[in-house]
């Protein structure tokens, strides 16, 4: 092999240091701190949006699920198919421009039907940012470490939400200048995500596809090769490169594996009323405690931190130390986590103050995203290398359809129909029927939990 041939190479993850394996995962942790920034900004913003726009609970919910969650969910799959063949580093940084200029257009609509395009749009954009994402992060990381590297990059779930329901609550509610309102907060937060754009492309080297996985015997042929044959057997990763499955031939292999559909529909029903939840809770308090924007940020803000970042860090660590014992852990942790999570939601509803319903929101908030690190690592060894963008993508586009599609809508619906009957509390009750998805989540977990050994990439 030439000098030449291996320097246009890229760098194997064993190759780079671990400084920079954790800048990899900070930027790629900011970047979807921005794409849940950005997503979950609208959620406090409602507030004022259906005052100004005079919306429904109905029309919000089509604002926060099926607008964004349509081609959110679709695009996804043939980006990640791309990511599986060209620069997923490129990729992702292109997403963010998208998501990010769409988020700041949200803000200079006059209309619902403006404002439904402008959220369509940003969830074209956000269509790129994950699964790349995903499958950069298991050519990073080896798989002893990858759930907990999942989980720190998943801390970007509540910890964007949070930003975007604070740092909207002040702009909107006027704590930055009184001339501010929430056109502003949309236009200011996506004008952030542009920036962070070119700093995330010249800083991220793409990495092998596989290199951390390579097999006992592929180590021995590395070190006793055979004449002419070294580059072959160094080069795992590379082969795994040259053989790109179609798109029914990853459903071909992911067909054969239960446990990889039961963990999917589990973390969509999860995920139905997780994204319900965050889209709707801000609402729940400004109505049912009577606060105005600024408090309810506080105080919502709080509750995705705090739950959400303790949540998906034990769900990770758990999951890697229980998983050493038995991968079926890597499922059965999720499944209590969401039995669990079911009456929390209902003590928290049913709060008569508002500080005592935020704490109480704390712990379901936390249970709900434990599974994220277990699952997304369990995912990463349900596909070979070569498949892994394109297993995510099949995953999120379900979770997605399924959790922001369906799942804020539903809400919304549920009370706009209950609305007569419980006037201001027909969100609490609503929020109340909905919990009720956490134990179905918990019962796919626990089926996945019977194959899941036998499914896991030897």
């Amino acid at each position: 092999m030439s000098e030449t041939t291996a320097s246009a190479r890229p760098p194997a993850a064993s190759e780079t240091t671990a400084g920079y394996r954790a800048w990899v995962l900070i930027m790629l942790f900011v970047v979807y701190a921005f794409n849940f920034l950005d997503r979950q900004i609208i959620s406090i913003l409602a507030i004022p949006i259906q005052d100004e726009l005079g919306l429904s609970d109905r029309q919000l919910g089509l604002l926060g699920g099926i607008a964004f969650a349509a081609l959110y969910s679709t695009l996804g799959v043939p980006i990640a198919w791309l990511a599986d063949r060209k620069s997923r580093t490129s990729i992702i940084t292109v997403s963010l421009v998208v998501w990010s200029g769409f988020t700041a257009v949200c803000g200079m609509a006059q209309n619902f039907w403006q404002l439904f395009l402008a959220r369509v749009g940003v969830g074209v954009g956000e269509a790129g940012g994950v699964a790349p994402s995903y499958s950069l992060i298991a050519d990073y990381f080896p798989p002893d470490k990858r759930a907990r590297a999942l989980a720190l990059y998943s801390l970007g779930i509540p910890i964007g939400s949070a930003f975007g329901v604070v740092a909207g609550a002040q702009i909107a509610g006027g704590n930055l200048g009184e001339s501010l309102d929430w056109r502003a907060a949309f236009i200011i937060v996506g004008l952030a995500g542009i920036v962070i754009a070119p700093i995330f492309k010249l800083t991220l080297r793409e990495p092998k596809r596989g290199g951390l996985d390579v097999k006992p015997q592929t180590q021995a042929a590395k070190l006793q090769p055979e004449p002419g044959e070294a580059a072959s057997a160094a080069a795992p990763a590379e082969a795994a490169d040259e053989k790109k499955p179609g798109f029914f031939g990853v459903f071909a292999v992911l067909a054969k594996k239960p446990s990889f559909w039961f963990l999917v529909f589990g973390a969509s029903c999860s995920s139905m009323m997780g994204y319900g939840v965050f889209f709707w809770v801000p609402s729940f308090f400004a109505r049912s405690f009577e606060l105005d924007i600024i408090t309810t940020g506080w105080l919502f803000g709080g509750v995705l931190f705090v739950g959400g970042s303790l949540g998906i860090i034990l769900g990770g660590v758990l999951g890697d130390l229980m998983g050493k014992g038995s991968k079926k852990m890597y499922a059965i942790v999720p499944a209590i986590a969401f039995f669990c999570t079911f009456p929390m939601y209902i003590a928290g509803t049913m709060a008569t103050t508002p500080v005592i319903a935020a704490l109480l929101f704390v712990i379901p908030t936390g249970l709900g995203l434990a599974w994220l690190g277990p699952t997304l690592s369990a995912f990463q060894h349900l596909a070979p290398a070569n498949m892994r963008a394109m297993a995510s993508a099949v995953f999120l586009l379900i979770n997605n359809l399924l959790g922001i599609g369906v799942g804020v809508y539903v809400l919304g619906e549920l009370s706009t129909l209950l609305t007569p009957a419980f006037g201001a509390d027909a969100l609490r009750y609503s929020i109340m029927i909905g919990a009720s998805l956490y134990l179905v989540a918990g019962l796919l977990f626990l089926l996945a939990s019977r194959t899941l050994a036998n499914d896991w990439e030897k």
